[in-house]
C-alpha cells in the first residue's frame, strides 16, 4: 500500500517483494523513493540494512557446509528474519539433512504469503487514504517479537535499547540515515557491553574455581 501510494506500479510493487522478498529493505527503499533518493544511495541503505544476513549465515552455516548448491541457493534467497527465527529453534534437535527440509517449508509458507498480502495491499493502496492507516506497525510488532525472545544477556539488551532510542531520536535525519547510524551505535554498544560481561563472568569462575 505504501509502495503504491509512493508512485510506484503494481508491477514495481510485486517484483519487490518477489525479487527482493526482505520486508525491512523493500519498506526503507519505498522510503527513499518517496523522499527522491538517487538509486546508488536506495542500494547501498538497503545492502546496509540486509547485512544482518550474514550473521544469520554465521550461526547457520556449521548446519550447511554439505548442502549442494542447488540447496543453498534457494535457502540462501529465502532466508528472513522470521524464518531464521524459527529455523534456529530446531538446530539442536534436527540434522542437517533434515533442517533443510523444514527450513524449505518455512521458507515457501513466508514467501508465498507475503506474495499473496503484497498483492493484497498494491490493490489497496490504490484506494484513497489505506497508506495512512499504520498499518506498516505490523512489521514493527514482528521484530518486537523476534527481538525479545533472544534478549538473553546483558549485551543484547543494551544493544537493542540503543537502538530504539536512537532510531527514535534520529529519524528525522535524512534518507534514512538516521537508522543506520542508530544500527552502529547499537552494534557497538551491545558489543562492547558484552565484552565486559564475558571477562567479569570469566573471573568469577576463575576466582570460584580456585
Amino acid at each position: 500500500a505504501q509502495a503504491v501510494d509512493a508512485g510506484l506500479s503494481m508491477a514495481a510493487t510485486m517484483g519487490l517483494s518477489l525479487i527482493v522478498f526482505a520486508g525491512s529493505s523493500q519498506f526503507v527503499a519505498v522510503g527513499l523513493v518517496t523522499q527522491g533518493a538517487a538509486l546508488p544511495l536506495i542500494w547501498l541503505t538497503t545492502l546496509i540494512v540486509n547485512i544482518r544476513h550474514m550473521l544469520y549465515g554465521t550461526v547457520l552455516g556449521p548446519k550447511t557446509e554439505r548442502y549442494s548448491w542447488r540447496w543453498l541457493l534457494p535457502l540462501a534467497f529465502t532466508l528472513t528474519d522470521e524464518t531464521f527465527a524459527t529455523v534456529a529453534q530446531r538446530l539442536k534437535t534436527l540434522d542437517a539433512a533434515s533442517l533443510r527440509y523444514y527450513w524449505l517449508g518455512s521458507a515457501m509458507a513466508m514467501y508465498w504469503n507475503w506474495q499473496l498480502w503484497t498483492l493484497v495491499g498494491a490493490w489497496l493502496g490504490q484506494r484513497e487514504g489505506v497508506a495512512e492507516l499504520g498499518l506498516e506497525f505490523a512489521m514493527a510488532a514482528t521484530f518486537i517479537a523476534i527481538v525479545s525472545a533472544q534478549l538473553v544477556r546483558p549485551g543484547f539488551w543494551v544493544c537493542a535499547i540503543v537502538a530504539a532510542i536512537a532510531s527514535v531520536s534520529w529519524q528525522g535525519l535524512p534518507y534514512q540515515s538516521g537508522l543506520l547510524a542508530a544500527v552502529a551505535v547499537a552494534i557497538i554498544a551491545g558489543v562492547s557491553v558484552d565484552r565486559v560481561h564475558r571477562r567479569y563472568v570469566n573471573r568469577a569462575c576463575r576466582e570460584t574455581a580456585q
